[in-house]
């Protein structure tokens, strides 16, 4: 049960209404699917479970390939769902046009449960339409008090361009965009057509987005570690990951940088960059005296959530710049990834862009990139090159450009970085 076939949907949300109402009373814990996948293969034997597990979410495996299995409680699910409601104004009808087994969908349900309202199903099942979705949001605005949907960055780009999908979005109380990084323009380009856009940043760890136009949710702080990774701590985090072998995993201490001072849990500084680096997962740390998040925790420690994403933060907003394991290094240079790409997503007729590294004998790695033209726009990969040249230093600049009809992606909007490197293997030689 999952993806955004009424039928799946309407079972999925009774069966997460159950988990709700009576958090832990279950036989075991919820895991949603996608249409046709078994709860056995998706659960892959996942071993022991943490404490206070109601539902297991699988993360999309964007960057690996593979997923891993995310047990999350009840609580807070419901802690994200009240905060969003929060910040948005209040509670109202929700439109689900993204996978329901994929946290952004399932928390469409959740705050749809909290604020009493039916969900406006979307059935994406044979592709995202935006007619569909123009329809679906007209039937609801005539009703619902409060109109919010939650859509991807491809989803909202194939919308721009149908003026009735515009109209409807553009009567929306809230449009949350997440999923992945928007392109350069894309927002500032739905909020001039008059859309209520609202970019989220978060996971299936943090039960979905806990970061709106980049200020924490209410409980939700955010700092950074000595690299730039971006740490979270709050009442929506998870409660680990599922693992085969017995055990569910726990990451350890923060890894000192040299000078640092802290013992075996470190002190959690909120809106700061720290003094030393921490390991990707989960963590135990000091809660300043006086100071609490409600993450979860027993008393006098918090539980913090290590991300695999680089920040930057300035009164107190927070600002993604990529993944820690994202930057390519060609040649002795670091590049960054979403620089290419808005480089490219500046030429003329790119809808879209995509960079990676391909292994390369003479740079170790050789920066590559993959477009898809907009609507009725011819690319010419040659000419894509010198253009990308004249925007880009010779580090940055990619050796070689593919023009693909569509990006490969994996779960809600998310670029497949393995599956596109295999592409560009396939195809080019950088």
């Amino acid at each position: 049960m999952g993806g955004t076939h009424p039928r799946d949907v309407a079972v999925l949300r009774g069966r997460l209404a159950e988990i709700l109402q009576a958090p832990g009373r279950q036989a075991g814990p919820l895991l949603p699917v996608a249409p046709g996948q078994e709860t056995t293969s998706a659960c892959a034997h996942p071993g022991a479970l943490p404490q206070g597990t109601d539902i297991l979410l699988r993360t999309s495996g964007s960057t690996t390939g593979t997923g891993r299995l995310v047990a999350m409680s009840a609580a807070a699910l419901l802690a994200s769902a009240r905060s969003t409601h929060a910040r948005l104004g209040g509670p109202g009808t929700w439109a689900l046009a993204l996978p329901s087994h994929h946290v952004a969908g399932l928390q469409i349900l959740v705050r749809g449960l909290v604020a009493g309202t039916d969900p406006v199903v979307v059935d994406t099942s044979a592709g995202f339409r935006p007619p569909d979705l123009a329809r679906e949001l007209e039937r609801a605005r005539a009703t619902a008090q409060r109109l919010y949907t939650s859509l991807v960055p491809t989803q909202l780009l194939r919308a721009l361009e149908h003026p009735g999908a515009v109209a409807a979005l553009a009567r929306a109380d809230a449009v949350l965009l997440g999923g992945a990084a928007p392109p350069p323009g894309l927002v500032d380009r739905a909020r001039q057509a008059g859309i209520a856009v609202v970019t989220t940043y978060g996971m299936s760890e943090t039960g979905g987005g806990c970061l709106y136009d980049g200020v924490p949710l209410d409980g939700v702080e955010v700092a950074l570690d000595a690299e730039g990774r971006v740490l979270i701590t709050g009442p929506v985090l998870a409660q680990g990951y599922a693992h085969p072998g017995g055990s569910h995993h726990e990451a350890g201490a923060a890894d000192p940088a040299p000078g640092s001072e802290m013992g075996r849990e470190p002190l959690w500084r909120a809106g700061e960059r720290l003094g030393h680096r921490v390991a990707e997962g989960f963590h135990t740390w000091r809660r300043p005296a006086g100071r609490g998040t409600g993450s979860g925790a027993t008393s006098g420690s918090l539980r913090v959530l290590a991300t695999s994403d680089r920040g930057r933060l300035a009164c107190g907003r927070l600002q993604v710049l990529g993944r820690m394991d994202g930057v390519i290094i060609t040649g002795g240079i670091k590049v960054e990834p979403s620089a290419v790409e808005a480089a490219l997503l500046s030429i003329e007729g790119v809808a879209q862009a995509a960079v990676v590294g391909l292994p390369d004998a003479q740079w170790g790695s050789a920066v590559v990139a993959a477009v898809v033209p907009a609507p009725g726009a011819r690319l010419d990969e040659r000419a894509l090159r010198l253009a990308a040249r004249a925007r880009l230093d010779g580090a940055h600049a990619p050796k070689a450009i593919a023009v693909l009809d569509e990006l490969p992606l994996r779960g809600p909007g998310k670029v497949d970085a393995p599956a596109l490197r295999r592409i560009l293997a396939d195809r080019l030689d950088p």
